[in-house]
């Protein structure tokens, strides 16, 4: 046969290819020995390794993880806590009864009948929106304050936020170490591992670092300021917690988001905050900013004319339409891009309130954190072990406010005309409630020393000076004009 002698030919002639190129004249190419092709292989084998461990490092537990909140929410997602089947306030089961009547508390919210739509809403991204609940129980979970984890307070007026907030600045015990076994905590010698906050008696301002470097764990009023605006909603902070805190630190860091919060009984709140009002307080300052703006006079007129609303009475209190008093729980816990912002036309009045609400839900839901002002020693408990973390005094509970005693004062056409206007919150709040219970009881199932740890909530050791540090008397409706 023919030969075709055009086609390359390669013989190996002592470990070297030998080509014979078309033009008959033989190339002799030396071959790389083996043992360097083994280096290269080697060295990226190693490089490869040492990415993984080191990305593994720089962005541990789920810091740089794709999360359903970094990407567009479908209206299914968003409404998603509505199809959960709360426990009837009505008819607790004993276990939720025997806390209840332990706390003293009865209150009449209405019941808890969920919303469940399955109609469309308006999508929208929501960044930053924290670490869940969920993502704290499932892990062997600590809050590390050496890292890059911080704790965001939602500080919602006339919830009792203000007792709360300085509970994080000057109760927190900071210098004991904690060691986690099967999401039981047992404390050991008190180490100076942490870093407590150190407190500024005349800018009524706490610096809280973490314990190696002069950096925020702690997002709140008493520690980094209104920096997000008077009083930020969830709209507001999931925005801007980033911004200012890179720009507060200089440098740009992954963090890890902690949204806290706590709630109160909707009419009881809602007095409390028509006597402050009502004796010349004012949250001019707070921003309502959403999606890039604040909004506008048309969109919330003013319910008054000069600098204050001093002695309205409740009924001119209850009569103005843009009073952000009314559904003020639900409002700040939802995200209102959802809902066009602050522009009621976008949208039909029912179908704003029933996506509202069920954003709240689940924003409230999903937070790592929230407690209710009538259920102090419950609240504390179930903190301690979310973030196992250790408060050196126990939290004091308050059934009789002034604010509590007025309501009893209602006539009957008042008390149904502020029902109505918060009827958001109360479903909001019974909402919150039965959710509370449902971690208390799953917590305490989790606890084999919970009797003895909840007997002694705040009694880790006597702490020198803790009422020497005294921003004056804590009255719950002590006249302020900033919170």
């Amino acid at each position: 046969m023919p030969v075709d002698m055009h086609k390359n030919v390669s013989v190996q002639v002592d470990s070297d290819f030998a080509l014979l190129l078309p033009s008959g004249v033989y190339e002799i190419k030396k071959m790389e020995p083996r043992s360097k092709i083994r280096t290269i292989i080697v060295f990226c084998l190693f490089l490869a390794i040492a990415g993984i461990i080191g990305f593994g490092y720089f962005c541990q537990d789920q810091v740089c993880a794709l999360s359903k909140r970094a990407v567009i929410l479908q209206s299914s997602d968003m409404l998603a806590y509505n199809e959960l089947q709360p426990v009837a306030l009505h008819q607790p089961s004993s276990s939720l009864n025997s806390n209840s009547n332990n706390n003293n508390n009865n209150y009449n919210v209405g019941g808890s009948t969920a919303i469940a739509s399955k109609s469309s809403a308006p999508q929208n991204i929501i960044a930053n929106a924290g670490l869940s609940y969920e993502d704290v129980l499932n892990d062997d979970f600590q809050f590390d304050m050496d890292g890059h984890d911080v704790m965001v307070f939602l500080h919602i007026q006339k919830t009792g936020g203000t007792s709360f907030g300085r509970h994080l600045v000057r109760d927190l015990d900071l210098k004991a170490s904690a060691k986690i076994c099967h999401k039981v905590v047992y404390l050991l010698t008190p180490i100076s591992l942490q870093r407590p906050c150190e407190c500024q008696r005349q800018r009524k301002r706490c610096y809280c670092f973490r314990p190696h470097r002069n950096e925020n764990w702690l997002f709140s009023r008493y520690s980094t300021g209104w920096k997000c605006g008077l009083h930020a909603d969830w709209t507001e902070l999931t925005s801007c917690v980033d911004v200012e805190l890179d720009k507060n630190e200089g440098e740009t860091a992954k963090r890890r988001y902690f949204y806290i919060s706590l709630l109160r009984e909707p009419i009881s709140r809602y007095m409390s905050e028509y006597r402050h009002v009502r004796r010349g307080a004012t949250w001019k300052g707070s921003r309502h900013w959403c999606l890039g703006r604040q909004a506008t006079a048309g969109e919330l007129p003013p319910c008054y004319k000069g600098k204050d609303w001093l002695d309205v009475d409740l009924d001119q209190f209850a009569g103005c339409e843009s009073n952000l008093a009314a559904n003020r729980q639900t409002r700040m816990l939802a995200d209102l891009a959802l809902v066009g912002c602050y522009n009621k036309s976008s949208m039909p009045a029912h179908e704003r309130d029933r996506v509202m609400l069920a954003s709240a839900k689940r924003n409230l839901a999903a937070m790592a954190y929230f407690g209710l002002t009538e259920y102090q020693k419950m609240s504390q408990y179930i903190f301690e072990e979310t973030f196992n973390l250790r408060f050196a005094i126990p939290f004091e509970q308050h059934n009789a406010t002034i604010s509590a005693a007025a309501v009893t004062n209602l006539r009957p056409d008042q008390r149904r005309r502020i029902e109505q206007l918060n009827s958001l919150d109360i479903e909001l709040y019974a909402f919150a409630k039965n959710l509370l219970f449902q971690r208390f009881e799953h917590l305490k199932a989790k606890d084999a020393k919970f009797e003895q740890r909840f007997a002694n909530l705040g009694n880790i050791y006597f702490k020198q000076g803790v009422t020497e540090f005294n921003w004056d008397s804590n009255i719950e409706d002590a006249l302020s004009t900033d919170h």
